[in-house]
């Protein structure tokens, strides 16, 4: 959520950052420095008049105490209409928030300096790219033939047990899975994360202090009966553990990683974008969360990017980072790369990882401070990003490593997976 200060200081600023994402802001900027204006004004009377009430009670104290009663029963008449005034302003203040939290729960977080205009994913800026795309052999097929020729992956009894979306794996396939879990566990440990294993189910109040909610609440798996929605990310649950709290700098970074199976409804989503392991509702992924000053954010920004990409050396996958333009940009974030891994058998680029600085947005909302050099109590600045995702990478790793003799498995996951071939 965007500061009311900011946006106090500097209005045009915030809209023109927001136009980067097509959205003209103008009116709502303008409503909420109103709103903020009002408030203040009726704060500041509402302080006066607490101050007023408070010397008539030390009055009262003292003429009680002299035997002036009359005089003591006068001011308390007063004290009464005041305490009638306070009452009625601290309701006018307590609307003006609601209504001002309101506004600025619907606006986005203002895109960073360096993130281009655009609608879409065309527009997206490809600021990287590493690896040679493999060429296949004659008869290579894409990762929902291999899954079932080798009997890695079933998706048709997923649908039985569950419905679309929802595969099973087997034995070399959940085998894969398990030992991708655990190489990106341990190469995150390794990089100084501290793993956890969180909740799969969260409260409101969590989904609030991440920005699922209520940006994204038609695309959670919700629970009514008990207030709980399942984690469409790993990053709700693990930054959560620092909600409310107000950190010590010296700890930072702070760097925490996490395994979780991860639930979207992905509703809308169809073609053949969504075909085999494309796009899921249930999938795994191992998530990095880094909370820090402002002024070290953007350094570990870029830190988190060259470890994702050494992730994808490891694994001898093609791939290419992505800055995306403001019309593509989450909702929460100030500056997004996305990992792209190349798909050779389906001749096209597949999103494994999002790598993003949420700045203050987050920590506005989770209430998530630290203490700076003098002592005031400041905003810290998150920053999450998939470490990895299984799907897709899976996907890719059967694609690009066929043979006609089998499927290769990248040296790295060798000591993991206790076999180099499917065959």
């Amino acid at each position: 959520m965007l500061q009311i200060q900011r946006l106090r200081q500097e209005p045009e600023v915030i809209i023109a950052g927001l136009k980067k994402r097509g959205i003209d802001a103008t009116q709502t900027v303008n409503m909420l420095i109103e709103l903020d204006g009002e408030r203040r004004q009726i704060r500041h009377s509402l302080e006066d008049k607490q101050a007023q009430s408070n010397a008539l009670a030390k009055e009262i104290g003292v003429f009680f105490k002299s035997g002036r009663a009359e005089e003591a029963n006068e001011l308390k008449a007063q004290t009464a209409q005041l305490k009638q005034e306070i009452k009625e302003l601290n309701e006018k203040v307590s609307l003006l928030e609601q209504k001002e939290h309101d506004l600025l729960i619907s606006l986005p977080n203002v895109p960073h300096h360096s993130v281009q205009d655009g609608k879409d994913e065309k527009d997206n800026e490809e600021v990287g790219r590493h690896g040679e795309i493999p060429l296949l052999h004659k008869g290579a097929k894409p990762h929902w033939e291999l899954a079932s020729d080798y009997n890695l992956i079933n998706f048709e009894l997923g649908v039985k047990i569950t419905g679309a979306g929802f595969p099973v794996y087997i034995n070399y396939g959940a085998r894969l899975q398990r030992a991708m879990i655990n190489f990106f566990l341990d190469e995150n440990r390794a990089a100084g994360y501290t793993e956890y294993q969180p909740p799969h189910f969260v409260n409101a109040a969590s989904g609030y202090g991440t920005g699922q909610l209520p940006d994204k609440e038609g695309q959670m798996y919700e629970m009514p009966v008990d207030g709980l929605y399942a984690i469409p990310t790993g990053e709700v649950p693990i930054t959560n553990i620092f909600r409310d709290e107000i950190v010590n700098s010296k700890d930072f970074p702070i760097q925490s990683t996490g395994y979780t199976p991860c639930f979207r409804r992905e509703a809308g989503s169809y073609g053949k974008d969504v075909r085999g392991l494309n796009r899921l509702h249930q999938f795994d992924k191992v998530e990095i969360v880094n909370i820090t000053d402002p002024e070290s954010s953007y350094a570990l920004l870029d830190e988190m990017v060259a470890h994702v990409a050494s992730l994808l050396q490891k694994l001898e996958l093609p791939y290419r980072i992505l800055r995306l333009c403001g019309g593509d940009a989450g909702f929460t974030a100030a500056l997004t790369y996305d990992f792209e891994v190349y798909s050779a058998a389906q001749e096209r680029w597949l999103e494994v990882s999002s790598v993003s600085n949420f700045e203050t947005f987050q920590a506005n909302r989770l209430k998530l401070r630290y203490k700076d050099a003098d002592g005031k109590t400041q905003l810290c600045h998150t920053l999450n990003g998939s470490a990895m995702a299984l799907p897709r990478v899976l996907a890719s790793l059967l694609e690009n490593h066929q043979t006609p003799e089998g499927i290769k498995i990248p040296k790295a996951l060798v000591s993991y997976t206790g076999f180099d071939m499917i065959k």
